[in-house]
């Protein structure tokens, strides 16, 4: 399940927010709620959110996605209470948000960088365009997927083959294939690598294997979803 929020600046142009800043935006709607504590839970957070983008009216738009029903409930109904929130130190209008669902598709592509690790242990980040391993790149992120699934649903799942069979990166304007991203926490910074998609395609998805891909295709794929990574969109092809 999904929500949008459109936001309005009445002075100048918006700063695109901090992910770790928007982050927090969403933590604080959640106060009060039975999802409060979610932020301190040793354990998956199953949401992630897209980057800032600018929609067809050119408002400030920001999606945030979860498995979770209940959670997206509870984010609406806090946000849609409000004329302005605060994320970071930039006050913005809310013009609009609403919940939605989206069909499943056999092919998606990113709204946010997907993160993996490559070494998790060295902090060592996998970069497509140094490591150029597709193989280990699908390996884990099937991994990563597998188990965040098992976790939700409390119940044991295997996916036969690739978690997709076609794959088109998005190339950055200087040819990179990497994208870096810096995150400030506290008032201090540090780098996350990801990449972004053009492309990810599975081309015959199962009906056994239906709820997996809406699970991936509302959680996230990679590494720090619920600061804003690994954020995926469905396309038609």
């Amino acid at each position: 399940m999904r929500l949008k929020i459109l936001f309005t600046i009445e002075s100048g142009e918006i700063v695109r927010p901090n992910k770790h800043s928007t982050q927090g935006f969403i933590y604080r709607m959640l106060r009060g709620s039975e999802y409060e504590k979610r932020h301190d839970e040793p354990r998956f957070k199953f949401f992630t959110f897209s980057d800032f983008f600018t929609d067809s009216t050119e408002k400030p738009t920001l999606l945030v996605s979860s498995p979770e029903k209940g959670f997206i409930n509870t984010l609406y109904s806090a946000i849609r209470e409000k004329e302005s929130v605060y994320i970071g130190r930039q006050e913005l209008r809310i013009a609009e948000v609403k919940r939605f669902k989206l069909p499943l598709r056999r092919a998606f592509q990113t709204g946010s960088p997907i993160v993996l690790y490559r070494n998790a242990e060295e902090n060592e980040y996998f970069k497509l365009h140094q490591h150029r391993d597709l193989r280990f790149f699908l390996n884990r992120l099937k991994e990563n997927a597998e188990k965040k699934y098992e976790a939700f649903y409390g119940e044991d799942f295997f996916l036969e083959g690739p978690i997709f069979d076609r794959l088109i990166p998005k190339l950055r304007g200087n040819g990179k294939l990497d994208v870096y991203v810096k995150v400030v926490k506290n008032g201090v910074p540090f780098p996350v690598i990801g990449s972004n998609w053009e492309l990810l395609e599975k081309e015959r998805i199962r009906p056994e294997e239906r709820r997996f891909y809406r699970f991936i295709m509302d959680a996230g794929l990679g590494e720090k979803n619920s600061l804003g990574f690994g954020f995926l969109n469905p396309i038609r092809r």
